[in-house]
């Protein structure tokens, strides 16, 4: 019988471990490299080109990792406006420049033109959602348009235009030295998540589960043969004000690079989960990039079904205090007719799995009679650890309908109590027999008691119970209680 198979545990090829990436599902990441630094002992200037557009400079953390040469930051600045045309086109706001224009069939020309707007907004600006890049505004024998006549042509670039984002820093040495340093930041813009295919034969209730990680780089840089690790878990970070929720800029991390990739892919962190990809992979810059981390066969997943017939999810009630609710007769009367199908599994190395989940969107397909996939519904899953449970609702079912209705409802608010009835019906038209699961909610008050009843119930918590109830095909059943309320 075939088992989980972690499909990141590949073999390891010889690649430098730089740069390093730990990537975490709430849009940003920590990003390690080695640098390799020429020192001089006392004051040293210099740069580093390599870093994304969304680096927090104060995340930063530049060290000797031998610590046999102590550095110190005496400076440190960074520099997020690499040379564009709208940058170069603001520097000749106010001025004339040569546009080259190219048109079909014709031969090259150059008009003058002069820049009243470039349109050019910092990318620090942009990152925070402060504001946004406009046209620029050219004149041109004196007449104005939105939109360049062709071409600039700009004179050569000066000693302070840079082409890519940079840190430039002053650092002091106690001794002369080359190092490699370990150069570690906290980044925005990238982000991972999970995806799961639940794949189910025809009948039955075993299935074939696989899982994948979906990586998005929108950091700005691409990252050469990078070794990936992915944090899962609910990590705090704080959120500054009067920035963009996908913008997290001002929280600081210190990750340090570890030794080589364990052979297990999967392994728990402090209160969190790390997956290793062992083989290094390449994300370009606004690149999405998926890698298949888990394959599980014979999943035993049961099909649930669960009739909650109450609505109160409409919003009509917000507002209501206790008393309200106990005491309007109208309160729990909505009723819907939906039966919901729900697909239950235990992450438990019995049932072909047994590793901490991802939290992620969950596909269902099942095979036809012909052994073609056809979609049947999707859902989320939350972080789920080993040995737990997992209930994901599919769908409503359409052969298996459900009704609700009160028949009998009495308040007394002088003596303190209430009385109220219902009658749930339940109709299957499917050729096989099904157990739904009839949930009913005791909304109205948080001492009850149930005096009359049709059959046995559980007692979910206190304020739910529920009723299995088995059907043959075409078979339609009651069930009736009464409900004791007391305050």
């Amino acid at each position: 019988m075939k088992r989980l198979s972690l499909l990141l545990a590949l073999p390891l090829t010889a690649f430098a471990a730089d740069p390093a990436l730990t990537i975490y599902n709430q849009n940003f990441a920590v990003v390690r490299e080695t640098v390799p630094l020429e020192l001089k002992e006392g004051t040293n200037d210099l740069r580093f080109n390599g870093v994304t557009t969304q680096l927090e400079p104060d995340s930063v953390i530049l060290r000797d990792p031998t610590g046999k040469v102590a550095l110190q930051i005496l400076e440190q600045s960074f520099r997020n406006d690499p040379v564009t045309q709208q940058m170069m086109l603001s520097r000749f706001e106010g001025q004339e420049l040569d546009f080259i224009v190219r048109e079909v069939q014709k031969p090259d020309r150059v008009v003058r033109g002069k820049v009243i707007r470039s349109g050019y907004v910092p990318q620090a600006l942009i990152n925070r959602g402060i504001i946004r890049p406009t046209e620029p505004l050219i004149e041109v024998d004196g007449k104005l348009q939105f939109s360049l006549p062709g071409q600039p042509i700009f004179p050569a670039l000066t000693d302070g235009t840079i082409l890519k984002p940079e840190l430039n820093w002053k650092l002091q040495s106690n001794k002369t030295a080359s190092v490699k340093a370990e150069l570690a930041y906290v980044t925005g813009g990238m982000t991972w998540s999970a995806d799961y295919n639940f794949v189910a034969p025809e009948k039955g209730n075993v299935a074939d589960l696989t899982g994948w990680i979906t990586m998005q780089n929108q950091s700005g840089t691409d990252f050469e043969n990078a070794l990936v690790k992915l944090m899962a878990g609910d990590v705090n970070k704080i959120q500054p004000t009067n920035q963009r929720m996908d913008q997290l800029e001002e929280a600081r991390v210190m990750t340090m690079s570890g030794p080589a990739a364990p052979a297990v892919t999967e392994r728990a962190f402090d209160e969190f989960h790390l997956y290793t990809l062992q083989r290094p992979v390449t994300l370009r810059d606004q690149e999405t990039k998926q890698v298949e981390f888990v394959r599980a066969d014979g999943v035993t997943a049961d099909r649930i079904y669960v009739y909650d017939g109450a609505a109160l999810n409409s919003g009509r009630w917000n507002g209501y205090d206790a008393t309200a609710r106990r005491q309007n007769p109208e309160y729990g009367t909505e009723s819907n007719p939906k039966v919901w199908v729900m697909r239950e599994f235990k992450n438990s190395k019995e049932n072909h799995l047994g590793m901490p989940l991802p939290k992620g969107r969950l596909r269902f397909y099942q095979r036809d009679d012909d052994g073609r996939l056809e979609f049947i519904g999707e859902n989320e899953i939350d972080h789920t650890p080993k040995d737990e449970i997992i209930r994901v609702y599919v769908g409503n079912s359409f052969d298996i309908v459900g009704e609700r209705k009160r028949t009998n409802f009495k308040v007394d608010n002088s003596n303190n109590w209430a009385d109220e009835s219902f009658e749930i019906t339940l109709r299957n038209r499917k050729k096989e027999p099904v157990e739904v699961r009839v949930v009913e909610n005791l909304y109205r008050w948080v001492n009850w008691e149930i005096r009359e009843k049709s059959q046995d119930y559980t007692k979910l918590d206190s304020q739910k119970i529920e009723f299995r109830v088995t059907l043959k095909p075409d078979e339609e059943k009651k069930i009736t209680y009464l409900v004791h309320y007391s305050w």
